[in-house]
């Protein structure tokens, strides 16, 4: 999240704000995302807000209707299912490509996710626990250097997040946040990663990626709409 003034706001600092709150599971579902009170919030015009959008929208983390304006988008059961089904054929490859060429600085990296991640968790604190467990495949994918991968699983993120509030009751939805990503699988696939058996390393992440998938409940939730000038306004 960007600290600067409204007025000096980027587009790239709108997008951030708005996709660290999807991410942090602020922005639920459904929830429409009118441009004026979007401009208001940010303190910019609408004209800077449409292009923001339309980048959310290319992503599929938005849906934009003609004459209906924007919302978070719902992904639906396929598509749920589809997402899974991708990340399990990306991800194995990607961490081959990352014991190829990681040193201990990036090892470093992905074991601070995990103890962070662990730390939030006893700590109470959900949204940083989930993404710490984000930026764990995030970090995976920057050091593989496949771009093209890493700018799908980088959506794939988004939508996985957006997947797990659409389909988690309300019992469910805290099991996930307490075993989402789960520090025990994320540390067994670093044992793989060290001992550089990238066989394994495979396994162990196309597995995490099923148990995430089975922990689904194909009902979706409903959320209260966040006031959008309360989560993305000046601090009363």
């Amino acid at each position: 999240m960007s600290d600067a003034p409204a007025a000096a706001l980027t587009d790239s600092d709108i997008y951030d704000r708005m996709i660290s709150a999807i991410l942090d599971h602020r922005l639920p579902p459904g929830t429409k995302l009118v441009e004026d009170k979007l401009a208001s919030a940010f303190g910019v015009s609408r004209t800077r807000v449409r292009p923001v959008l339309v980048r959310l929208a290319n992503e599929q983390v938005v849906t934009l209707i003609p004459n209906r304006g924007a919302t978070i988008a719902q992904p639906s059961e396929q598509e749920a299912r589809e997402v899974f089904d991708v990340r399990r054929l990306i991800e194995p490859t990607l961490v081959v490509l990352f014991i190829a060429k990681a040193g201990p600085i990036d090892i470093q990296r992905l074991k601070a996710c995990i103890d962070g991640e662990e730390a939030a968790r006893l700590a109470g604190d959900k949204r940083r626990a989930i993404r710490l467990a984000g930026d764990f495949h995030l970090d995976i994918a920057e050091r593989a250097g496949h771009q093209t991968l890493g700018r799908i699983l980088r959506e794939l993120i988004s939508l996985t997040s957006l997947i797990i509030m659409t389909y988690s009751s309300t019992h469910a939805r805290e099991r996930e946040e307490a075993r989402a990503c789960d520090c025990r699988e994320h540390r067994a696939l670093l044992d793989a990663i060290l001992l550089r058996d990238a066989a394994e390393a495979g396994r162990r992440m196309r597995e995490h990626l099923s148990r995430l998938e089975g922990e689904l409940r194909f009902s979706a939730a409903s959320d209260a709409a966040p006031d959008l000038a309360v989560l993305f306004g000046p601090p009363g």
